[in-house]
């Protein structure tokens, strides 16, 4: 196996001078073309072709890889001036007046360029790289987050159809019609709450691989706005939610499903935590870099504990609530995994009389 890295490492070494040869090769043919012109079309302005070697030397340094490349072709450059656009032509003659300092300026504002180039190049790299750090690093926060919600959302409910199941299996006989229908309600509340959990990491397996890869295409914001309020009026045919999207059609790329996924997840985490049964809002707004989604309910709002915790998977003190079986833990971390992988951003916020959600999306492919 290690011999085997080696020879694939030697191979792709190879691959690499190879390119960055034909690179430095290609860049200064075609300068030494471009100077013929210049020389032919204006033969008393030699400073344009000073300028295009060094043009062409910024070039190489900046597509090949090391310092040798620049170095090599800025030491080119300098004979390629002498020998074939400086008189008499066709001949190496660095003894004309005036000359030997023209040759060392040049090669020494080709060999400055060339360095400087390369070390952006290289900080580039190292920039990119922690970037890719930092990223893989949020990744992996998110997908503990994500762990500890579903572990902790799925526990309590499958705990109480446990309890109620085994309740009505063990008092059959003593308990009333009544307390029958309590139980059977119970048991099917936590299994139709299971069940949204289940819907929303199906949801989540549309996202491909570790950079949070999706297939999007333009669609209409309205038509998905639309679709995602029919499904929750199923789920919740009582609640009251007023729409409001602009008047022109608005079309940027997305994962439909992922964002119908989203809006529903936030319009019922307020339906269900707002305790009021004042009607929900959803407002769209657009401008030229992003379009917005906010829903907004008029209720209780946020504890100060769950607005530093939102989008983790504890939501801080939901362990404390009395209807713990519907914690916001999963439902607001898959929102920020799907919202994340469109390159958008998402927040929560309490407003004067009530909580707020708000995602962006941007309007071009990022």
């Amino acid at each position: 196996m290690p011999h085997k890295s080696q020879n694939q490492y030697t191979v792709f070494s190879e691959h690499s001078i190879i390119v960055n040869i034909l690179i430095t090769a290609g860049i200064l043919v075609v300068t030494t073309a471009t100077s013929f012109l210049f020389f032919f079309f204006v033969p008393d302005n030699y400073a344009i072709i000073y300028l295009l070697y060094i043009l062409a030397l910024i070039f190489i340094a900046r597509y090949t890889t090391g310092y040798a490349y620049g170095i090599v072709s800025s030491l080119i450059a300098v004979v390629c001036v002498n020998y074939i656009f400086t008189y008499p032509f066709f001949k190496i003659n660095f003894t004309l007046s005036g000359y030997p300092l023209t040759f060392a300026v040049m090669l020494t504002i080709t060999l400055i360029t060339s360095t400087m180039t390369s070390n952006l190049c290289r900080q580039a790299k190292i920039i990119k790289e922690r970037e890719q750090l930092l990223r893989e690093a949020e990744l992996e926060k998110m997908r503990a987050n994500l762990l500890r919600a579903v572990s902790h959302d799925l526990r309590t409910p499958l705990t109480g159809i446990l309890g109620n199941s085994s309740g009505y299996l063990e008092n059959t006989d003593k308990l009333t019609d009544a307390e029958k229908k309590l139980l059977v309600s119970s048991i099917h509340i936590d299994a139709e709450w299971l069940l949204n959990m289940v819907e929303n990491l199906l949801t989540v397996t549309r996202i491909q691989g570790d950079n949070l890869q999706i297939n999007t295409s333009l669609e209409s914001v309205e038509e998905v706005v639309s679709e995602a309020l029919l499904r929750l009026k199923k789920r919740f045919p009582d609640s009251v939610v007023n729409a409001v999207v602009p008047d022109e059609m608005l079309f940027i790329p997305m994962d439909a499903v992922l964002i119908e996924q989203v809006i529903i997840n936030l319009i019922e985490n307020a339906i269900v935590h707002s305790d009021t049964i004042d009607p929900i809002e959803l407002i769209v707004s657009a401008d030229a870099s992003f379009v917005s989604f906010t829903i907004k309910d008029y209720g209780k709002g946020l504890s100060p504990n769950r607005l530093e915790h939102l989008f983790d998977g504890t939501s801080g003190d939901f362990e404390k609530s009395s209807d713990t079986h519907k914690g916001m833990g999963i439902g607001l971390s898959i929102c920020k995994t799907i919202i994340t992988a469109h390159r958008g951003e998402i927040y929560g916020e309490n407003h004067d009389t009530g909580a707020q959600f708000c995602f962006c999306l941007p309007v071009t492919k990022k």
